[in-house]
């Protein structure tokens, strides 16, 4: 009786155990068809967000044209002061006004007058002076016609910097044009004298979504882009590297990049010497028999990303086809390489206010 009630029981735990083993076969299958389809939705949605985003006024904001020399913003080689500029120093309401140009030392205020106080610094100017900024410069009869149709509200400002020493500005402004809210822009960037710099944008369309890009370079490299909607994140890319004391070159310590409900990561085990291979996960999920190589396609180590375009990811699924990240997204990846080389890069709306607060400052001290 003994030996026949084990032997039920054996036969009970090997069904359970095939059961299971059956369970998660079909499991690893589903998920793996999902990773697939899962990958193409996060593609449409980051495609559409993509579009949204680059249709819309608040776009040109930091994609526009950033070509405006803002020779007085030079110092001396002489000066060894520490310059601060804050936004009590700068605050106030400033409208352009077009104006002949005068002989003598050129001041961007000679074509904005303060008409009144304010909390904040508030500069209103022609939308046609952003769109082709060197006319800025310079005075035509036909500008007396043009409406301040383009206003940017900086509610944080902060200036600090010495020609031989740290540099430190952070700005955040609200833009209105034609007096439809064009979004929010948030910078932060620093550098120090070892050569170490960090950068951080953001800026928040109406439209609910938001773009952020960071950078940090020195001992620790790091580096991050992400495109959300509300809470939902579309797309990011994460890249961490320490430098190596030996050779000076940077050692990747670990790499993410997530769309949608997929993401793909590595990382350097503890007291490991080299990176795992990469894991691909589907909605939390390891898929077990799909893997990803990931392919650095320049010689350029600094900040080898896919964003950038200097990085590559070949996805091999369960039925044993393969595709390139770079495939399967399609066009939509240089759309955000543009987006965030932008985001990097100064422009039209910073270099106003920054010119216009060095002149205040200049001239009260």
């Amino acid at each position: 009786m003994k030996t026949k009630n084990l032997y039920l029981a054996v036969m009970f735990i090997g069904i359970i155990s095939w059961s299971c083993n059956r369970t998660n076969d079909l499991a690893t299958s589903a998920n793996s068809e999902s990773l697939k389809t899962s990958i193409d939705k996060g593609v449409q949605n980051l495609t559409s967000a993509v579009n949204t985003i680059t249709a819309s006024p608040g776009y040109q904001v930091f994609t526009g044209a950033n070509n405006l020399t803002t020779k007085s913003a030079i110092i001396s080689p002489l000066d060894t002061i520490t310059h601060n500029i804050l936004l009590s120093d700068i605050a106030g309401i400033y409208q352009y006004k077009a104006k002949t140009v005068k002989k003598g030392r050129f001041s961007v205020m000679h074509f904005f007058s303060k008409t009144g106080e304010s909390s904040q610094m508030i500069v209103s100017l022609p939308e046609e002076k952003v769109k082709n900024p060197m006319k800025l410069l310079w005075y035509a009869p036909a500008d007396t016609l043009l409406k301040n149709d383009y206003v940017i509200s900086v509610s944080d400002y902060l200036v600090k910097f010495n020609l031989f020493r740290n540099y430190d500005y952070q700005m955040a402004s609200s833009i209105k044009i034609k007096d439809v809210n064009a979004g929010a822009l948030k910078i932060q960037t620093a550098y120090g004298k070892n050569l170490s710099y960090h950068y951080a944008s953001q800026f928040d369309f109406p439209n609910g979504y938001t773009t952020k890009c960071f950078y940090a370079s020195g001992d620790t490299a790091v580096s991050s882009y992400s495109i959300n909607q509300g809470a939902k994140t579309l797309y990011e890319e994460k890249y961490t590297a320490i430098k190596n004391k030996v050779n000076f070159k940077p050692r990747e310590m670990e790499y993410s990049l997530k769309i949608g409900n997929v993401l793909i990561e590595r990382k350097l085990g503890f007291g490991k010497a080299s990176l795992d291979s990469a894991k691909v996960y589907v909605g939390g999920v390891l898929q077990l028999k799909s893997k990803v190589e990931i392919v650095d396609t320049a010689t350029d180590t600094t900040d080898p990303s896919v964003t950038c375009k200097k990085r590559e990811l070949k996805i091999t699924f369960d039925d044993g086809t393969s595709s390139t990240f770079s495939q399967l997204a399609g066009a939509v990846i240089d759309d955000i390489n543009s987006l965030f080389t932008s985001m990097r890069q100064v422009n039209f709306a910073t270099q106003i206010v920054d010119w216009i607060a060095w002149d205040i400052y200049t001239k009260k001290n």
